[in-house]
């Protein structure tokens, strides 16, 4: 009865009457019984109501009658060409798009337009590889479209999206003229590539060089200054929406909101939140994301349960704002909460969801956990395998983490976070040829304009041990934020060159950057490591009169250690006594470490009877007690502190040594047989020794276990993991060649002796990185002048 209706309905009509009612179909349904009836009127060859109903039928998904009805067709023109490649690309069908586009070029006399180029290039985004919109790219030049702002616009978009940016800056840079459009695809790319300082500068371009701008624009750039936690940039734009009438759009006062709640500016996002009259779903998400950064979870759990009674449906982003990712501490409860609800939901399986999950998980070192989530992650995307990646490298499980970046190159090429990432665990580890191979893969990704892998770089490079390559690197870059500035100085003082890094904080303070809490960190640090105690001083009062920064517990933890490797220990004291809080294990534990090499027993005790209270379960502080009473030859003393962390089952971590050979990296334990080439190099340490002794080398055995004979003694220190590692590099590398070996621990006072004849005797320089600084060894001297 129905079609009976519709089909006396359409008796005779024309084909305007046919467009009319295409546009109007919002249903599968409706559309083929319109087609029907346009066959039986006789339309069916008519170019532009097929035209039309090829883009309608794509529009709602069914791609395969589209494609039906562009074969029906004899004759298509080039509009109905770029409507079925538009479709395919559209409905997630690129190699179809493609292939059409080939079959245009090849077997046809039509000539691509722009609108071909732009629905070609989208579909090639589609695509892992970034080959087809290369080539893509080359054609459109060839056929003199290359520069026709709609396409050039999509081909920096296509850029962006492989994280091509140097190609996206190129294109941009070579168009004759730049619209809005392009202008604000610019912007939008750099920002979704993490290039948020470049993002600045080029919106300020479009400003200063009079393009109008939209509101778009606005909306775009400030998650950049969000993230940069740019305020003052940030009000500056905010002032130009309001100088401009884009004050009331409610995408620029999404954007003022996170960037007021990201700067700590938690009250005046509030106000701008109120200031929308109708909030959409959109800009709850970012007064919940606005909350949970500034770790106020109650608000941010509040807002949720107001925006779930008032019946809208929450999305991805509704969760990713409202977990505790920037401070997770004290939330494992909720997290739990929320993955429970998500997984009730079916949200779970959105990607940037179970992203978040990983990366709190693994903050909170629920690494199985987090490992469970990606694992059953139907689609993993990039920012998840980041995730994972980084999760790995911040719990210390370097070597996890390295393996997952293997694996994740067959799938994923690569982008800035992703290297900073694995940089990050070469450095933990010391593999130095691995960070020399992903300095390489930046190179060629053409990553080496970001500052943030620059940064990762030169800090990879200075943890490895190559100081010389991390500030040719450092004097290279063009643009240098305080992380970079953080990571050379902090550089010189793990190597002990506390003199240069004083030298690069006064250059740092004269390019105009401002120091942070890390910045005097690492100068502190480095004048610790170099017993410039005058220097520390100065540099402590600085921070806390001159830039009016209260120090942290690190801040001053650091003093005491400049003052008590000093032999300063009574000042030490006295500056802990007049500290304005509490001072904690990694002060107090400063005091006892230097108790240790100046061999005072009883401000030991002080100090190891507050760390006892504070951190109970820490064995390092013990066995630091107990090699102090044995210096002393205390030993009844020493043997009780021991017997305390037996009786309370505490383990010690036992020491190791990396050393690299030929990019394979190869793990010595103390005592060690374990190595398939361990009858040589127990062979080459006698050797080793016997020369040493001659030498003048004398065993150090003051610390250790004082219940066996001298002779056992010696042979537990013979055999420690450094003295096994630079054993074996010296059988496996040519006379001449730099040894590089990285303790877990600190070094112990015998092996630095016999690493200093080593050097001499072999004619080596050796570099040690231990747990706290690195030695470099060189004709029997170290650089760090005994001093450490």
């Amino acid at each position: 009865m129905i079609c009976r209706n519709i089909s006396s309905c359409y008796a005779q009509r024309d084909r305007n009457f046919f467009l009319s009612l295409l546009s109007k179909a919002t249903s599968l349904s409706h559309l083929t019984q319109t087609h029907a009836q346009i066959i039986l009127n006789g339309y069916q060859n008519d170019l532009a109501t097929v035209t039309k109903l090829t883009h309608k039928f794509s529009d709602l998904k069914a791609i395969r009658h589209s494609r039906d009805l562009f074969l029906s067709i004899p004759k298509p023109d080039l509009f109905l060409f770029n409507v079925l490649i538009r479709g395919f690309a559209s409905n997630a069908s690129p190699l179809s798009s493609l292939s059409l586009y080939t079959h245009l070029r090849k077997n046809t006399s039509l000539n691509p337009d722009k609108f071909t180029y732009a629905f070609a290039i989208s579909a090639a985004s589609g695509f892992k590889d970034e080959k087809y919109g290369l080539l893509l790219h080359a054609h459109s030049i060839i056929d003199g479209l290359g520069s026709n702002l709609y396409v050039g616009s999509i081909i920096v978009d296509f850029y962006f999206k492989f994280s091509r940016v140097e190609l996206a800056q190129k294109v941009f840079d070579g168009m004759p003229e730049k619209d809005t459009v392009l202008w604000n695809t610019m912007i939008s790319g750099l920002v979704r590539n993490c290039y948020y300082a470049d993002s600045m500068r080029i919106f300020r371009d479009m400003v200063m060089g009079g393009t109008a701008f939209d509101s778009t624009t606005l909306a775009t750039e400030l998650p950049a200054l969000a993230e940069l936690q740019e305020l003052k940039a940030g009000m500056g734009i905010h002032c130009l929406a309001l100088k401009v009438g884009f004050h009331s759009d409610v995408h620029v006062l999404t954007g003022l909101v996170s960037l007021y709640s990201k700067c700590r500016e938690l009250e005046t996002a509030r106000l701008l939140f109120g200031h929308i009259t109708q909030p959409d779903l959109i800009c709850y998400n970012a007064m919940i994301a606005g909350y949970t950064c500034n770790n106020e979870t109650v608000s941010s759990v509040s807002i949720f349960r107001e925006l779930l009674a008032s019946g809208e449906k929450v999305n991805s982003s509704t969760i990713v704002g409202l977990i505790p990712v920037s401070s997770p501490f004290g939330h494992l409860q909720l997290t739990g909460s929320l993955q429970t609800f998500c997984v009730k939901s079916g949200i779970v399986s959105h990607p940037s969801v179970s992203t978040a999950f990983v990366t709190v998980y693994c903050r909170l070192n629920e690494i199985e956990l987090a490992r469970q989530l990606f694992d059953e992650s139907s689609e993993k995307t990039l920012a998840s395998w980041n995730a994972m990646i980084a999760g790995y490298t911040q719990n210390g499980l370097t070597e996890t983490a390295i393996s997952l970046f293997r694996e994740m190159m067959s799938e994923f090429s690569p982008n800035p976070v992703t290297v900073t990432s694995i940089l990050s665990a070469c450095a933990q580890l010391g593999a130095i040829s691995l960070g020399k191979w992903v300095h390489g893969l930046i190179k060629s990704k053409n990553l080496e304009s970001n500052i943030y892998v620059l940064t990762a770089l030169v800090d990879m490079y200075a943890k490895c041990g190559s100081i010389v390559e991390a500030r040719k690197l450092f004097d290279l870059m063009t643009e240098k934020n305080v992380v970079t500035w953080n990571a050379m100085i902090s550089a010189y003082g793990l190597h002990g060159d506390g003199h240069e890094a004083l030298k690069l904080f006064t250059e740092m303070l004269h390019s105009g950057i401002q120091p942070s809490g890390v910045t005097f960190l690492s100068v502190l640090y480095a004048c610790s490591h170099a017993g410039l105690v005058r220097e520390g001083e100065e540099i402590f009062h600085y921070m806390v009169h001159n830039h009016g920064f209260e120090p942290l517990a690190e801040h001053y933890a650091c003093m005491v250690d400049i003052l008590g490797r000093a032999g300063k220990l009574e000042k030490a004291l006295e500056f802990i006594k007049e500290m304005l809080v509490e001072p904690g294990p990694a002060v107090w534990g400063a005091l006892l470490g230097a108790c240790m090499i100046h061999k005072e027993t009883e401000l030991a005790r002080v100090a190891s009877e507050r760390l006892f209270e504070l951190d109970p379960e820490n064995t390092g502080y013990y066995v630091l007690l107990s090699n102090i009473y044995s210096a002393d030859r205390n030993f009844p003393k020493a043997a009780s502190v021991r017997q305390v962390v037996k009786n309370r089952n505490l383990a010690k971590t036992p020491g190791c040594t990396l050393v690299e050979i030929d990019e394979t990296p190869h793990v010595f334990t103390c005592g060690d047989q374990s190595h398939p080439r361990a009858t040589e190099i127990y062979r080459m340490l006698d050797k080793l020794t016997g020369k040493m002794m001659e030498a003048g080398f004398q065993t150090e055995t003051v610390t250790v276990l004082h219940d066996v004979e001298e002779e056992e003694k010696e042979l537990m220190v013979k055999v420690h993991s450094e003295k096994l590692a630079i054993a074996f590099a010296l059988i496996e590398t040519a006379p001449g060649t730099e040894i590089r070996i990285f303790k877990n621990l600190r070094v112990c006072l015998d092996c630095h002796n016999a690493t200093k004849f080593i050097s001499k005797i072999t004619e080596r320089v050796i570099i040690v990185r231990d747990a706290n600084r690195f030695h470099h060894f060189k004709d029997g001297v170290c650089s760090c002048g005994d001093y450490w």
